[in-house]
């Protein structure tokens, strides 16, 4: 797999708004860009986060696996809002029904 071409299509931004860290993704996250999610999402020491994957165009196995490790960070304090493309993989992996899934 291309490197930079992956980077080339992946962004993760955080901002701390209220109390807790607002994550924005864009792009593509897989193997290659999973891991600076996670850290994105983890680097400060808010104690909640929403994860805003409205602009992710695809999510995979790797994506998933970073994902649950923020479920596992954050617990109930966790909001994750997917794009529709996101939303068919948990669908597909049995995630969609989670709480912290937003609607």
């Amino acid at each position: 797999m291309d490197q930079e071409r992956a980077d080339e299509n992946f962004t993760a931004t955080a901002a701390v708004e209220g109390g807790r860290v607002v994550v924005t993704v864009t792009g593509e996250v897989d193997m290659s860009t999973a891991d600076a999610m996670l850290h994105t999402a983890t680097k400060d020491a808010s104690p909640a986060a929403v994860l805003d994957l409205r602009a992710v165009t695809f999510f995979d196995s790797a994506a998933i696996h970073a994902l649950l490790r923020l479920v596992d960070h954050y617990g109930e304090r966790l909001t994750v809002l997917p794009s529709p493309q996101v939303r068919r993989v948990l669908e597909i992996s049995g995630l969609s029904t989670q709480p912290w899934l937003s609607d």
